[in-house]
């Protein structure tokens, strides 16, 4: 792994109720038994304290939540007043394409002045300070779409497609500027689709697997044919962690599980696991369920990461498969039905998003 660059001791991490972010919260507290995390979340739709039980009981103190919103500049400064952290991992955005679709502006006004409220906020505490950093998490949707062939690097240039892709793009940019301009210690990483536990049952994997319980249509996309390199949640985290304590400040690195799937492949590989863990009472398959509505607006026709920056410099490989994580989700999903109840109740009721255009 080579020597440590930096030690994170008290980590702000900001969307840690949400799904990557719950993750990254429970695996870095596991992994690091001397760090304290302050977990600072809205609580919107998509953050949960759901996700977030049993923290406390394992780990005591070392886990604090705060319930405030990244763009209340009041709230960030009493955070960093009150808590001291030497380390943000800045997870929390509005992240869902369909979403950004029908309701743009919140998607500027969350991950665009959000992280530059927060960005200030740390320059202000840490002027001068060198053992810091600041991680902003973002996506390869910033990248736009690819072609049959290739993988974005690290220098592909921003061509974002969605709304959503536009303000990560965006907020990519701010981070990368407060690093050039002011000396913030930074890293970047853009991660490809994360799946795995904790994730709400809006994104395509959850969703299925909720829809095909309930008996309900599973709707695909277009032709069924756009491809996505689909990264399990645990492999994202122990790359952010890798990032976190070994990266070169001001660099970016690009996170992907080598998985690359079409989305009908993915919709029918959560059929036969469904098929085989949780069987319709009338033996018929899940997969007679499948309903190809027409597309989104924009839809970006392939995504695919070369993830050979973090390899070479930190050693850092996906360990499970796309077909082992699916596995994985789905009897995550099946033994958690309790809190997919509680997570949704009164919040989404799976219906379609993002037909405006």
């Amino acid at each position: 792994m080579g020597s440590l660059t930096h030690t994170p001791r008290r980590v702000l991490v900001t969307g840690g109720a949400g799904f990557i972010g719950c993750n990254f919260v429970r695996h870095l507290l596991a992994s690091d038994q001397e760090v304290r995390i302050i977990n600072v979340d809205a609580l919107t739709y998509a953050g949960h304290r759901a996700s977030l039980a049993g923290l406390e009981d394992r780990h005591g103190d070392r886990h604090l939540f705060v319930h405030a919103d990244i763009r209340d500049e009041a709230a960030m400064e009493s955070v960093f007043a009150s808590h001291q952290p030497d380390t943000v991992v800045h997870f929390a955005a509005e992240s869902h394409v369909d979403r950004s679709i029908d309701s743009p502006m919140i998607f500027v006004d969350t991950n665009i002045r959000g992280t530059a409220v927060l960005l200030e906020t740390a320059r202000r505490h840490w002027r001068g300070r060198e053992d810091v950093r600041f991680h902003h998490v973002s996506t390869d949707e910033v990248f736009g779409s690819l072609g049959p062939e290739g993988a974005f690097s690290e220098d592909t240039p921003y061509d974002p497609s969605s709304p959503y892709a536009a303000s990560k793009a965006a907020s990519d940019h701010l981070v990368r500027a407060w690093h050039r301009t002011f000396a913030l210690p930074i890293t970047i990483s853009n991660c490809s689709n994360n799946f795995g536990p904790y994730q709400f049952p809006e994104k395509l994997i959850p969703l299925m697997i909720r829809s095909a319980l309930a008996g309900r249509p599973l709707p695909v996309y277009g032709d069924g044919l756009n491809v996505r390199d689909w990264l399990y949640v645990h492999d994202h985290c122990r790359g952010l962690e890798l990032v976190l304590r070994c990266g070169v400040p001001g660099r970016t690195y690009n996170i992907g599980g080598h998985g690359e799937r079409t989305n009908l492949e993915v919709v029918h590989r959560l059929c036969n696991l469904l098929d085989e863990l949780r069987p319709r009472p009338d033996g018929s398959s899940y997969r007679t369920l499948i309903s190809f509505v027409p597309d989104r607006p924009g839809h970006d026709r392939r995504y695919a990461i070369d993830a050979s920056r973090i390899q070479g410099e930190l050693g850092w490989r996906p360990a499970v498969g796309v077909d082992e994580g699916l596995r994985q989700t789905v009897a995550w999903y099946l033994d958690n039905e309790a809190w997919c109840e509680e997570v949704l109740r009164e919040r989404y009721d799976l219906r379609r998003l993002g037909l405006q255009g």
